[in-house]
Formats: structure tokens, sequence, C-alpha cells
């Protein structure tokens, strides 16, 4: 299983040809108090750094990219019941949605911790 990050702050964990999606503790910690989630469909198809879903915060809405292209396969509708929990676990159990990837290469054009880290310094 490899971990990997966007400059827009979403993380992808990939394990075969599936990754599971969410938005990483830095974003989180940006947004400030996760008020609302709202996720795509299952069967709904993606492209890269295209418009996946939609998260909101007392400070601001944000939209989350789709890190890869892919299919949805599952939505983590916990986070649509208890919004909250995205602060609390963003890189874990807040995780917004698993896709099957349509495209593997993309996955080498996003960043692993040490730079998603380095990334995060300048910002």
């Amino acid at each position: 299983m490899t971990t990997y990050y966007t400059s827009e702050h979403e993380w992808i964990r990939v394990e075969g040809d599936t990754g599971t999606v969410g938005i990483t503790a830095f974003a989180a910690e940006k947004l400030g108090d996760v008020v609302f989630v709202e996720l795509p469909d299952i069967g709904r198809k993606v492209k890269k750094e295209g418009d996946m879903a939609v998260v909101e915060s007392v400070k601001a809405a944000s939209d989350v990219f789709a890190p890869v292209s892919g299919e949805i396969t599952a939505a983590n509708t916990a986070i649509v019941d208890k919004p909250e929990s995205v602060n609390e676990d963003p890189e874990g159990a807040a995780w917004f949605v698993k896709l099957k990837l349509s495209n593997p290469g993309e996955l080498s054009g996003l960043m692993d911790k040490a730079a998603y880290d380095k990334f995060c310094a300048t910002q």
C-alpha cells in the first residue's frame, strides 16, 4: 500500500487497482471546522484533477479534486452524517471515496510524503 499526495492537498492510498482518497491533515487544518461534505455517486467516472466532492467549513467551501482518473466504487457516507470527523481523522477514518484506477500511470505525477511535507512548508 502506497500513499501519494497532490498539490491541492488530497491524498490517495493505493492498493492494487483501488485508491482510497481524502483530504490531508494540512487541508483540514486550513479549512477549520468542517460542517458539510458532499460526495459523488458510486459509479461516477472522474478525471484526474476534476471536481469529485465538496467540503465546506465555517470559513470556506472547497472542491475536492480527483488525484487520478477512475470510477467511484465506494463513498464514505459516515462523513456526510458526521462532517466534523474530517477534522478528527482526515487521513484515516474520514476518507472520502474509493475508486478503481483507470490509468495507474497518473500516480507518477503525485508526491510522496517527504515531497508533500516539503511542499506544505512553502504554503
